[in-house]
């Protein structure tokens, strides 16, 4: 029962569509009417700006930190589940919100989270690799796909060279196979060269 209870805890977290709440809350604005339509925070800089953009990430990266860490709670800390379980869950409940009619974001900032609550390393060279490939291609979308190969080239050599685990290397594979997905339209458009850049860095 207790495991039941932790995989609906963490898919009600992932589900928490921040973009969505804040737009609404604080701007009087539905941002899936407006931009990409996509509840995450590259489309909530664009519409809303920085202020609201950087709010929505670090909710988004919160919601996979929470879910993780959620067996460390004193009802169960006897419960056998791995907490990469549960971090896998809440991504699925960031793509498909049960709190927004299961349309969410693309997977980044909340798989980027869990990496936070379960191996802190791999989350610091992700968030740097981020802005050096952004400040190159100037496209989040690219940049969100590159960062998944280099997550998985990382817990390759992680495992060759310090530690196994397997979990980890699984999840990453994972993670990076539904940030692939989700920006599926993405990739249309920069084949097509349409995709668009942005200007702040």
């Amino acid at each position: 029962m207790n495991i039941v209870i932790l995989i609906l805890l963490a898919y009600l977290l992932g589900s928490i569509p921040s973009a969505l709440w804040i737009g609404k809350l604080f701007y009087k604005i539905d941002i899936r009417e407006h931009g990409s339509g996509n509840l995450g925070g590259t489309n909530t800089f664009r519409i809303l700006g920085l202020k609201a953009g950087l709010i929505v990430s670090i909710m988004d990266i919160l919601k996979g930190t929470a879910a993780t860490l959620l067996p460390l709670l004193p009802f169960f800390t006897d419960t056998n589940i791995h907490p990469l379980i549960l971090g896998v869950v809440a991504v699925i409940g960031h793509m498909y919100p049960i709190f927004a009619k299961f349309k969410g974001g693309k997977a980044v900032a909340t798989s980027g989270g869990v990496l936070l609550a379960y191996h802190w390393p791999i989350f610091l060279l992700m968030l740097l690799s981020f802005f050096i490939v952004l400040k190159l291609t100037k496209m989040v979308s690219f940049t969100s796909m590159i960062l998944g190969v280099i997550a998985l080239v990382y817990t390759i050599a992680y495992n060759v060279f310090f530690e196994i685990d397997i979990p980890l290397l699984v999840v990453i594979v994972l993670l990076s196979s539904f940030i692939l997905y989700r920006h599926r339209a993405n990739i249309a458009r920069i084949k097509a060269g349409t995709e668009p850049k942005v200007k702040w860095i």
